[in-house]
């Protein structure tokens, strides 16, 4: 296992940290746009520590739950095999190809073992409407995630809790 590591190499310390930068933002962008390609009403959106999250009313089909797993495994999975298999590679991996997959695969289980156990989440309990905006609110809130709703989501709020966005929000973190 030492003689395996050893024969690992970082080439350019520069290309690593662009393509660790860019794979992460390829794989949220992949989310972003699969959950803004289901054309559903929009209740806002929030960015914080954990990238941009956006919040639907409707439930998700079962479709879009599995596009939403996979569609942004395989753009980790592309981004990481051209940038770690090419020769523009900033890290140099022994020709080895199980050792090539082990490292392409263990990208993929790290972007996307929490989108798969949400997936399992979602099929065994699911959430939709009030209860499942709930839940978004009150996990970008905790995040510490800076929320910001659209005219729709005012609205929305307002019909179903009685409330506005700043009252909702000082509730919900009561409750934690």
């Amino acid at each position: 296992m030492s003689g395996l590591l050893s024969s690992i190499h970082v080439t350019n310390l520069l290309h690593l940290g662009v393509l660790l930068v860019l794979w992460i933002v390829l794989f949220k962008a992949t989310h972003l746009l699969v959950t803004l390609l289901r054309h559903e009403p929009l209740i806002g959106w929030a960015i914080g520590p954990l990238g941009l999250t956006v919040m639907v009313l409707h439930e998700p089909s079962l479709l879009y739950i599995w596009l939403d797993v996979l569609c942004p495994a395989f753009v980790s999975g592309g981004v990481l095999s051209i940038g770690l298999l090419t020769p523009i590679s900033p890290v140099v991996f022994p020709h080895d190809p199980l050792v090539r997959i082990l490292g392409v695969g263990c990208g993929v289980l790290i972007t996307s073992t929490g989108d798969f156990i949400s997936a399992l989440r979602d099929l065994r309990y699911p959430l939709w409407g009030d209860a499942r905006i709930l839940r978004s609110l009150q996990t970008l809130h905790a995040s510490w995630a800076k929320i910001h709703f659209t005219s729709f989501g005012y609205a929305y709020l307002s019909d179903h809790f009685g409330s506005n966005p700043t009252d909702l929000l000082q509730a919900l973190s009561v409750e934690l």
